[in-house]
């Protein structure tokens, strides 16, 4: 990790790999810790000393009112103290901004509070191009003119920059200067920000100690480039807040309802009276905070009396949360509340929200404001800001994933079905005890799958236990009616009964009376039409339930016949009962007699053994079923990745735990679902990573117990390895960008009491998936805080196979002794909402836990939006010639090889398409200032400040009449303007390019795959014929299986291509309008907005190669 400078502000070797000394606190003597971070604090070595934040309280601490000769009740510098001290000497740095909750400490929550702690200076890195780091002690003029830097080689009066002199203050490493820096990949993207100042667009490229103190810098000089030389009147007129006028209403309705005459509160009035605002906030915090702010002031009234002035502080202070301010004036254009448009733009940039008005601002303002005047002004304050962002509408997972939303009419092997094993165990496998309740509880989960042992009982009742164990038994009978009862609470969707049966003949007559009686019509009993090659649809099945259980052959004609036991319990019991380490003989498959007419409920789930995968693929029907031991699945995942998901392709396959696991721990369910299998079953009553990863992956579709599998995994004929290490042939990797913004009341882990009420929480976020896919990132720590940890460190993964990732948040306590847990939330990455989202915590057993959410940032792109910005010249913008291009295997069958043949120029044509289009938009972000996360909304959004003269005048202006928008220059451009000129019309270029092209080249590897699928009938036999043999002829299939995914999967990249065309030429448009940057007059009402939608259906789409589309969606 690079060590950024020295403290006396001398150059540094850009790595030196050394730790610097802890410098002693020069006001107490005390050696400070350092806090060695990899992400969170720039990727430097925070030393702790009297010139730098303190890294367990990120930040700067605010000066107080007489260092800086400011109001001391307003916190506004005043004037005259602003004219007398213009020549001020560089003070000694001890005060920092800080956002932790101490009384001598103020949060950031306004523009003031920003220029404040600028006015009192911070240490900054200041980044070079020959990729050297310089510390500097940066600070803003008092008279808010100019910022200065020191100490330095200039003259005092060049190491400065004039304010009226800056252009832009751009986030993140987004110049060229940090993009072409060789340690680049060592700064924090959430600790850069960079000034861009001067005709000439130069740039002041810095580095803060933390992301709360760069947010500070990014904030302030904003708010004094929108406002010049007003700056000081709008921060004096903008003191009687929103929120202010709202709390004092507030309290005056709590004191006038406990007869106080507005004046006053008692303390526990005040505490409640904030908890019915902030119901997160602990009473005993509150009330502690009460007697600080009192005791701080030498109160001598009454003791335990609240007055107005004392409620705002504590409120502010126990419910002000800085990032959610520094995220609110990026938006707002006076930097303190967001008005309707402000408000659209955040929604359609940031949020996503289609079709957004000032209507749907409103609403949004109406819904969540809590003060009057913002309500009725159509203004959205901090706090009603902070209300809406922890909404269900901003919750992380899409909503439309809380219905049913997936097609439901393929084939029931199609689907991942939520499985329980053994569910009538409440704790472990050998001596635990069977209670009635796991049914209810795996049933109301959403559960499809559960599992019955039935064994022979007293009074010829059957019961249901596992044999050859100590489990306790429950009564069949009792089963079956909680069944009747719960089976479609949570899902209309079929319930599968897995039935071990080890009764006797008597009392499998005394189980069919009871499934017959209490389950009746509901039982699906229909056999199977033997002219189909699938089973029947989810859809189809609405409301059935099924029995998977041995069935006679079509050749028995008594009252029973001779079948092979199914015992899962035998294999636990011989484990448990044999000598220790030495292994066991499997013992021989036992057979008993099976009753016809219990077989006879038998339809669609026949269990079956499994031999092997050529047996299964030449004789196996479609409505047999098998089941797999966790550890003979694994091996088959392992081994025959390909054939085990060929297999599941027709059949149902149920993989269950192995019968070691006797204290009822849980196998990865992903390890399964990668090859394909559908029914997993798992140990509902234990809790952990792997149940988390179950119940969060059937959320989706509506919790229905139903999960389409990706599409990969569905063709006939499709190529697809579960082991794979690469991207999938055919799909197009993602990147997910997440960003750990902060929490919000982390509870003390449970039974944890070791530090008392201190929590020292931290974030990991872990990508579970196919092998590709898989990884882990974690935060920084963030020491004493579990009310409100600021975190700001962003994450970048690789998704290869999108419809199978799942993403899990886990927030532990580090601890010297063992970090514990404290909560996590697991979701598929399919129903990510991307923009600024919370989500709700669970405990470890999946409950909510009260009011404790994380708060994250999350965007996806695809793969040539990212990876890293200083080396794009090599991986992104290369010749074609370097270019990577889909190819044809050789079959060694040469009628088809020259089928396949006529499929290489239609591909290498629609890689160019794809990859002309997207290159040309990564340079046009950069040029913006953006990261490649940011979309084209958000690019033209910042240019509009940009494009614009000192008069206000636009500098260019779009021309939305036609359906590819073109830029006007209206005048002479500087140098700068010129390049983003020429890079947008690149872009717009190449996507005309590939909207002309698209369909014809579409249509020509269209065309491959139909000539191609005209020989997969008779493959094996042209193979033969040709003279292959063994290997060769597997090979063969094998690489025609590749070719087609290769050309479905090429054909579907080169659709979503031409979606994306049409997405960004529709979020220019919308930009430009908002932005009033459209040639013809003021842009953003209903008819431009119209107009540009209809310019937008000009496009031409290609009727044929759309019904070619549909055909194959279908």
């Amino acid at each position: 990790m690079a060590e950024f400078g020295e403290e006396n502000g001398g150059v540094s070797s850009p790595i030196t790999g050394k730790k610097p000394a802890v410098p002693e606190d020069v006001a107490g003597g005390e050696r400070r810790r350092e806090n060695w971070v990899s992400n969170g604090d720039c990727g430097v070595t925070d030393s702790t000393g009297p010139a730098s934040p303190n890294p367990d309280s990120p930040g700067v601490h605010t000066a107080s009112a007489a260092d800086v000769g400011q109001d001391a009740q307003t916190g506004i510098p005043r004037k005259t103290s602003i004219i007398k001290d213009g020549s001020r000497q560089r003070r000694e740095r001890k005060k920092t901004v800080s956002f932790s909750s101490m009384p001598a400490e103020k949060k950031i929550s306004s523009a003031s509070d920003c220029i404040n702690a600028m006015m009192e200076g911070s240490e900054l890195k200041k980044v070079r191009s020959n990729s050297r780091v310089y510390h500097r002690y940066f600070l803003l003029d008092a008279d808010m003119q100019a910022l200065r830097w020191e100490p330095s080689k200039k003259e005092s009066e060049k190491a400065k920059i004039d304010v009226r002199s800056i252009r832009e203050v751009r986030t993140g490493k987004n110049t060229e200067i940090f993009r072409a820096n060789g340690i680049y990949d060592q700064i924090s993207e959430d600790c850069a920000f960079s000034i861009i100042y001067g005709e000439n667009y130069e740039s002041l490229d810095l580095v803060a100690n933390s992301a709360d103190v760069a947010n500070v810098w990014v904030t302030g000089l904003r708010y004094m480039v929108s406002y010049g030389k007003h700056t000081l009147d709008m921060m004096e007129s903008r003191q009687h807040s929103l929120r202010s006028a709202w709390l004092a209403d507030l309290f005056a309705t709590a004191a006038a309802g406990n007869g106080s005459e507005g004046e006053l509160l008692s303390l526990a009035a005040a505490v409640e009276l904030i908890r019915s605002v902030n119901p997160g906030v602990k009473a005993a915090k509150a009330e502690l905070k009460f007697k600080e702010f009192q005791k701080a002031k030498d109160k001598t009234g009454a003791p335990g009396d609240v007055t107005q002035e004392e409620f705002a502080e504590v409120f502010h202070d126990l419910c002000t949360r800085p990032e959610i301010y520094f995220l609110l004036v990026q938006f707002s254009s006076n930097k303190e509340f967001l008005n309707t448009k402000d408000l659209m733009r955040f929604l359609e940039a940031e949020q996503g929200v289609a079709q957004v008005t000032e209507d749907t601002s409103l609403e949004v303002i109406l819904n969540h404001e809590p003060s009057k005047e913002g309500r009725l002004k159509g203004w959205l304050s901090l706090d009603g800001f902070t209300r809406y962002l922890m909404s269900p509408e901003c919750h992380i997972f899409d909503p439309e994933q809380k219905n049913v939303c997936q097609d439901m009419s393929q084939p029931l092997s199609h689907y991942y079905i939520n499985a329980s094993h053994n569910t009538y165990l409440i704790e472990d496998q050998f001596r635990g005890p069977s209670d009635i309740t796991g049914y209810i509880r795996a049933l109301k989960m959403g559960c499809r799958s559960v599992e019955l042992d039935v064994w022979d009982g007293p009074d010829n009742e059957p019961v249901i236990y596992t044999g050859h164990t100590m489990t306790s038994q429950i009564v069949f009978r009792s089963v079956i009616d909680v069944i009747n009862r719960y089976a479609f609470v949570a899902s209309e969707f079929p319930l599968i009964l897995c039935l071990e049966n080890h009764c006797s003949l008597r009392q499998q007559r005394v189980m069919f009376q009871h499934l017959h009686k209490i389950l009746g019509d509901q039982l699906h009993t229909e056999p199977p039409r033997t002219e189909d090659s699938y089973l029947p649809s989810p859809a189809d099945l609405k409301g059935k339930i099924l029995l998977k259980a041995k069935k006679l052959g079509g050749d028995c004609v008594g009252g029973e016949g001779d079948v092979t036991d199914e015992d899962e319990g035998a294999e636990m019991s011989q484990r448990m009962n044999g000598d220790s380490g030495e292994p066991q003989n499997a013992a021989p498959a036992r057979r008993f007699q099976l009753s016809k007419e219990l077989s006879d409920l038998v339809s669609l789930c026949k269990s079956v053994a499994f031999k092997d995968f050529p047996a299964a693929f030449q004789s196996q029907k479609f409505w047999e079923f098998c089941s797999f031991n966790e550890a003979l699945a694994s091996r088959y995942a392992s081994d025959r990745p390909g054939d085990f998901v060929n297999y599941n392709k027709r059949f149902l396959a149920r993989v269950f735990p192995s019968p070691m696991r006797i204290d009822s721990s849980n196998m990865n369910p992903q390890d399964f679902w990668k090859c394909g299998c559908q029914i997993v079953a798992m140990n509902y009553q234990t809790p952990g990573l792997m149940m988390d990863l179950n119940i969060g992956w059937f959320r989706q579709n509506g919790n229905c117990g139903y999960v389409l599998r990706p599409a990969i995994m569905r063709e006939e004929v499709s190529y697809f390895s579960a082991n794979t290490k690469d991207s999938v042939p055919g799909v197009s990797p993602q990147l997910l960008h997440i960003k750990i913004i902060s929490g919000l009341n982390f509870p003390k882990p449970k039974g944890s009491g070791a530090k008392g009420d201190v929590v020292d929480p931290y974030v990991y976020v872990e990508i579970h998936g196919i092998p590709a896919d898989c990884g882990e990132r974690r935060t920084r720590t963030v020491h004493q805080n579990g009310d409100n940890p600021v975190f700001d460190e962003s994450f970048e993964f690789q998704i290869n196979l999108p419809e199978l990732a799942m993403v899990r948040f886990v927030v532990l306590d580090d601890d010297f002794i063992g970090d514990e847990f404290i909560g996590q939330y697991t979701i598929p990455f399919e129903c990510l909402q991307p923009g600024f989202r919370h989500m709700p915590l669970q405990s470890l057993t999946g409950e909510v836990l009260p009011h404790a959410w994380l708060f994250v940032h999350v965007a996806i792109t695809n793969r040539r939006g990212g990876g890293k910005p200083h080396k794009r010249g090599l991986s992104v913008r290369k010749a074609r010639r370097g270019r990577e291009y889909a190819s044809m295997r050789v079959l060694l069958l040469k009628a088809v090889d020259e089928v396949f043949k006529t499929a290489s120029q239609p591909l290498r044509e629609a890689t160019d398409l794809r990859e002309n289009m997207q290159n040309a938009i990564v340079p046009f972000k950069e040029l913006c200032g953006l990261p490649a996360v940011a979309n084209l909304m958000q690019c033209i959004l910042s240019l509009s400040s940009r494009l614009r003269g000192p008069d206000g005048t636009p500098l260019l202006l779009f021309d939305l009449a036609e359906p590819y928008p073109t830029m006007e220059p209206q005048g002479v451009l500087p140098e700068v303007l010129r390049k983003l000129v020429a890079s947008y019309e690149a872009v717009i270029q190449t996507s005309r390019t590939l909207m002309e092209n698209a369909d014809a080249v579409y249509e020509r590897i269209l065309h491959t795959q139909r000539a191609a699928m005209e020989f997969h009938e008779n493959l094996h036999n042209l193979a033969v014929k040709e003279g292959l043999k063994g290997r060769k002829v597997t090979r063969a299939v094998e690489s025609f299986t590749w070719n087609i995914t290769i050309l479905k999967g090429q054909a579907d990249l080169l659709k979503h291509a031409k979606n994306e065309v049409m997405e960004n030429l529709k979020q220019i448009q919308l930009a430009a309008l908002t932005s009033n940057l459209c040639k013809g007059g003021a842009g953003g009402g209903a008819s431009e907005r119209t107009k540009s939608r209809r310019s937008l259906e000009a496009i031409p789409e290609g009727e044929g190669v759309e019904q070619g589309l549909r055909g194959r969606e279908n």
